[in-house]
């Protein structure tokens, strides 16, 4: 049966438009003819060889040797039946992933000004963008989705849940949101209705801004941190089972919070943390005890916010039960903006003196980032986006000197948030690069983006959560060793779409985008025992 676009269809039959192809449904078909890749019913296992170079500095020459490590990984090629918990269901982004993902299960088709349309997943770098296999006879390159390189869980079946300090139905709490078409949330409502009332979550009010306090109506009741840890436990534990799931993601995209002081004997190591909270100690955020709860539940967590959940205790903690993180805060608009075009004018011998980035927004993320604290938080992740660009070029920016503590010469770099009730969900930036060029010229960019916040940070949310599952069932053995292992706990893998990516403590983040994605592409190609894209193209430049 065909609908005009104008009810709530029961199924993806009930449609009068085809689904959209970001949307669609494909079987894994790619298959690889080599010696390094085998492909059973169960397991895709693959070999690698991971090339690099060795540099030591003497005396100012570089002697440099060629490395190569070979490396098996197995992909389990059966996709989990993966649950979503997100802690903020009820606020913009929640509401919003919840409604979009019901809208593409079930192909509800809606009016705008501009005419009918189809639910996608369009800005989500899985669903929406590709890779290159290679090229075909013709010398023609063929690529294909991000999410067909893999076996991967499609967004319409993850299995929608959580927690939020709002007790605000769900299709009353899309509406709050003002985020989606009328047409849209008129349709979709009654399948958010469904999915009722969050979770009662937890509210430290130190942590987040006073303005907040008015939403949290839904709380786990009492100051005791230990058992809220442990409800938060039996939550995900009942979701799990009610839902008959194999893996949860737990995913942070509530308030931001203050930054917690990293105190010896409190966080600083993984007893210490969970001593702390066991006695309720004040500087144990409300972020920090849903990582641990699902560190301990051995589901992955995700921070896509830019507050210091993982303090040093958190990262041990995971480091020992052998639990994935990330993290920290989404990267969607302006600083993604910078990331590329900062490593542009560095890479391009321009110096870049000062980086001025202005925003305004209106929703209650922006109500929140108000308070003076919060803001901190997020300005420390949007600030440090250009460090190894700067860090790279030292003909430009001068080093720290010996001994000398700091980044050394860096470009002049602040951030702006104010909070304009009137323009909601639609952010509007405002940055400017101020840049030195050839023999003491002086080039001025300036760009100017106006984006709905929730439309660009929901798709982040889907690849993040769907990149978590899939790095569950990803293992590894070197060369000699007999047994395959487990990834490393810190997910940096997922960086591409984080502000601040969490690393493995010791090593180097890398904020240049184009890195970060060719990261990813090497990664999921090795895993199918494919060598990362080459622009080298001998066979057109040399014969």
């Amino acid at each position: 049966m065909a609908t005009s676009g104008y009810n709530t269809p029961d199924s993806q039959l009930e449609s009068i438009v085809p689904v959209h192809p970001t949307s669609a449904r494909r079987p894994h078909a790619i298959t690889v003819q080599s010696e390094n890749v085998s492909f059973t019913d169960a397991h895709i296992t693959s070999k690698f060889v991971n090339r690099g170079s060795k540099v030591n500095v003497v005396d100012g020459q570089y002697i440099v040797t060629p490395v190569a490590q070979e490396i098996e990984f197995q992909t389990q090629r059966k996709v989990s039946k993966t649950g979503l918990m997100m802690i903020g269901i009820g606020g913009n982004n929640g509401s919003t992933l919840c409604a979009t993902i019901l809208a593409n299960r079930h192909q509800i088709t809606w009016h705008t000004k501009e005419g009918l349309q189809t639910p996608n997943y369009i800005g989500s770098l899985l669903r929406a963008s590709t890779f290159s296999l290679g090229a075909d006879a013709n010398g023609q390159d063929i690529h294909v989705p991000v999410s067909d390189l893999l076996p991967m869980v499609h967004p319409n079946d993850l299995v929608l849940g959580g927690w939020d300090i709002s007790g605000v139905p769900m299709d009353k709490a899309m509406s709050r949101s003002k985020v989606l078409d009328y047409d849209l949330q008129r349709q979709v409502a009654p399948h958010m209705a469904l999915l009722g009332k969050p979770l009662p979550s937890i509210y430290y009010p130190d942590f987040i801004a006073a303005n907040q306090e008015a939403r949290a109506d839904n709380l786990i009741p009492g100051e005791d941190k230990q058992a809220h840890l442990d409800q938060i436990r039996a939550d995900i534990r009942k979701f799990k089972k009610d839902n008959e799931l194999d893996r949860v993601i737990v995913f942070w995209t509530a308030n931001t919070e203050r930054y917690a002081d990293i105190i010896p004997g409190v966080n600083d190591t993984a007893d210490n943390l969970l001593n702390a909270i066991k006695n309720s100690h004040s500087e144990v955020s409300p972020s920090t005890v849903f990582a641990v709860a699902a560190i301990l539940e051995n589901e992955p967590f995700i921070n896509g916010a830019p507050q210091n959940t993982f303090v040093p205790g958190a990262i041990e903690l995971s480091e020992r039960e052998k639990s994935f993180i990330g993290g920290d805060d989404l990267k969607s608009g302006q600083t993604k903006l910078k990331s590329v075009l900062a490593e542009f004018l560095v890479n391009a011998g321009i110096k870049p003196l000062s980086i001025a980035s202005y925003n305004h927004l209106g929703n209650n993320d922006g109500q929140n980032l108000s308070a003076e604290r919060q803001f901190k938080s997020k300005e420390i992740s949007k600030s440090s986006v250009v460090d190894d660009m700067v860090n790279a070029n030292r003909l430009l920016f001068k080093a720290p000197a010996p001994g000398e503590k700091g980044k050394g010469e860096h470009p002049d770099h602040i951030v702006v948030i104010k909070y304009v009730p009137a323009v909601g969900d639609s952010k509007r930036a405002i940055d400017e690069y101020y840049s030195e060029i050839f023999c003491g010229g002086r080039s001025v960019i300036n760009i100017f983006n106006e984006c709905e916040d929730s439309l660009l940070a929901t798709p982040l949310i889907l690849d993040l959560s769907i990149l978590a599952e899939l790095l569950t069932r990803v293992q590894y053995r070197k060369e000699g060793e007999k047994e395959f292992s487990p990834l490393y706990s810190v997910l940096s893998l997922l960086s591409y779409m984080l502000k601040a990516p969490l690393v493995k403590p010791g090593t180097e983040v890398i904020n240049s985008l184009n890195r970060q994605r060719n990261a990813l592409e090497a990664f999921l190609k090795a895993c199918i025992g494919l060598e990362g894209s080459s622009d080298l193209l001998l066979e057109t430049r040399l014969w």
